[in-house]
């Protein structure tokens, strides 16, 4: 019960459900997958077969474009991901999945879902408000991708997911942010250089008030 209730919790923000619910319902059809570094869940030309919430690590969902890898999602604990067009129309992926670090998913088969969602309206409510949240994080993606310059959506991301700059390679960073390889790395080095102009800022600040 304790891997999958990092999935409980993300469950209850679109509908309320009990423990013993999630037990009835849930448990019997989520599998517990553990991926090590660089291993895929889904390749190209794979019918994806399951529906993944991760629990711990990090993944990667991209595909493949005149010998490039080009990143369409990077996610973290507590995020869904998988090749939503194979899965919902079950024909060949697109998409590889892999694991970007050693990685634990709470996934569901796409039968056991559908039955899931059949059994109850209330299941069926469940699933349209989880896939709705889904296409609008996506929807809201390629909004920024349009409208916001790379300068933008370099420092946008920086400032919402500061962690995965030390986590992501910087040429999977540099891919999913549609931003050339050398401009990303322009971009770090003005941060850093920021960065180590605030900390001098700050260290003089204190040194002045200990004076004092």
């Amino acid at each position: 019960m304790e891997t999958v209730a990092p999935f409980l919790s993300f469950l209850r923000k679109f509908v309320t459900i009990t423990d013993e619910e999630f037990e009835k319902t849930f448990v019997p059809i989520t599998k517990i997958r553990r991926v090590g570094k660089k291993e895929f869940l889904t390749r190209e030309g794979d019918v994806e077969n399951y529906f993944n919430f991760i629990v711990k690590g990090l993944v990667r969902k991209y595909y493949k474009k005149n010998g490039h890898e080009i990143n369409t999602q990077i996610s973290v604990e507590g995020h869904i991901i998988l090749s939503e067009e194979s899965f919902h129309s079950r024909t060949p992926s697109e998409y590889y999945v892999e694991a970007i670090e050693p990685s634990v998913m709470v996934s569901i088969r796409h039968d056991d879902l559908e039955n899931l969602f059949s059994s109850s309206k209330k299941m069926e409510h469940a699933g349209r408000l989880v896939i709705t949240h889904t296409l609008m994080a996506k929807d809201r993606w390629q909004m920024q991708m349009v409208k916001m310059t790379p300068r933008e959506r370099f420092l946008n991301f920086v400032m919402k997911n500061p962690t995965l700059m030390q986590r992501v390679p910087q040429k999977y960073l540099a891919s999913y942010l549609n931003i050339k390889p050398e401009t990303f790395s322009r971009f770090k080095h003005l941060l850093r250089g920021h960065s180590r102009n605030g900390n001098q800022r700050n260290s003089n600040s204190n040194h002045s008030v200990n004076a004092a």
